[in-house]
Parts: structure tokens; sequence; C-alpha cells
């Protein structure tokens, strides 16, 4: 049998930290190493060994560990970040630095984004079963919901049909023409519409024309403006 190669003090060094950085971020970025196993088409058990030292990291294996982390390889791994540059000089590609990653939001309800406006928690993070990852720039908090019914749904210009997914920036301002999450106050929940402001008034207005047009009066709070749309096939 062949005997498994002992792991350099500086390799040990890599996975330590990498595996601090994992316990500290798993929680707060929905991370289990299922995921990880997932991503680099190996086992759970194959990703334990990265993190407890038994198997050397390499520069396939860090990168992908970087991006989910959202961290840079050199946070836990100085001499395979230096490697990576290496390799980017003696190729006909020029290094740009390393990859950054892109956030992750969590998915949440129509009903927690309507708390958004209250003196309450929307959510806890133990509730978010879903993330979806963006490299948009949000300005605010960001979330994810998908969009129910068809009234955001136009046979001419934008449309948002039932099931796309939709980023909300909870910080960016509002102006004449955004895409919308709204609260009213006689609603449990956020609705999804394009805000339009004619003449000093404000009007909640459905993209698909058979919805009727929703003044509003004081009755209506901004949750965010929806900054991405997406759906998967």
């Amino acid at each position: 049998m062949e005997n498994k190669r002992t792991l350099t003090t500086e390799q040990l060094e890599d996975a330590k930290r990498l595996k601090a950085l994992y316990e500290s971020k798993k929680k707060t970025l929905g991370v289990t190493q299922y995921m990880i196993a997932e991503e680099l088409g190996i086992s759970q058990g194959a990703v334990g060994h990265y993190l407890n030292g038994r198997n050397p990291l390499n520069l396939n294996v860090a990168a992908v560990f970087a991006n989910i982390l959202q961290v840079s390889i050199s946070d836990f791994s100085p001499s395979i970040a230096a490697e990576a540059e290496r390799l980017s000089k003696v190729s006909n590609v020029s290094y740009a630095g390393e990859l950054k990653p892109r956030k992750k939001y969590p998915v949440i309800s129509w009903v927690s984004a309507g708390a958004w406006c209250e003196a309450i928690e929307p959510y806890t993070l133990k509730e978010i079963d879903e993330w979806l990852e963006s490299d948009a720039h949000i300005e605010g908090e960001g979330f994810w919901l998908k969009v129910q019914g068809d009234s955001m749904t136009s046979s001419v210009g934008p449309s948002i049909p039932e099931g796309m997914n939709i980023l909300v920036d909870t910080g960016k301002e509002a102006k004449n023409g955004s895409l919308v999450i709204a609260k009213l106050t006689d609603a449990n929940e956020a609705t999804f519409k394009k805000l339009v402001i004619d003449g000093g008034s404000r009007y909640l207005k459905p993209l698909n024309p058979q919805y009727p047009l929703i003044q509003v009066n004081g009755n209506c709070k901004i949750v965010g403006v929806v900054v991405q749309a997406m759906m998967w096939l």
C-alpha cells in the first residue's frame, strides 16, 4: 500500500487558515461542505480532508474555496496565490489579479420583504434555505425575491414574468421609472411595481396594462429598488 504523503508545515498552515475562514463564514454565507463538494466535483469527505490538512491544497481547489467563501486565495495560502501570479507571467495572458468572488444574497419571502419597513427583524439566517450570487453593486442591504403573478408581465417593453428572481437593493434611491418593491399599509406582503412620478404625484404602475395603477398618498413605503433580474431554465 502506498504511504500517504505528509504535508509540509506551510501546507498545514494553509489548511488551518482555510478552515478558520470556513468556520467563521459558513453561517453568514449559508455555505456547507456539501456545496463545496458539488462545486469541486468531489466527495464531502474529500472537502473535509482539505480543511483538516490531510490533503494538500492546489490552485484549482484554492480558487473554488476562495470564490465560495468570498475571500482571496492569499488570505489562506500566500504560496498558492504567488503560484497563480507566476503562472500568468509565463503565459500569453496577463495577470489581472485574483478573481473577485460574487456576493451571495438570501432569497426571502414577500412577507419578509414587507417587514423591512417595520421595526422588526425581517428574517433570521436560520430561515434562509436559498442564496443566489450576484456581482451587482449594492448600496444597502440586498435580497432576492421570486416574482409571483403576472402583474409585471408585458408583451411590449420590459417584462418580468412569474418565476423570475429579482435582486433588491434597500439602499438605492427610488426615482421615476425605477422598478421598486413597496409595502402598502393595508397589505401584509410587499408588492413589485414600477414607480411613476408625475407632476408631484407618485404611482405604482404594473407593467401589465390589465392591472390598475395605484396612487401613493402616504399609504406606501419603498422597501428597495430592483437592480437585477434572472431566471433559471
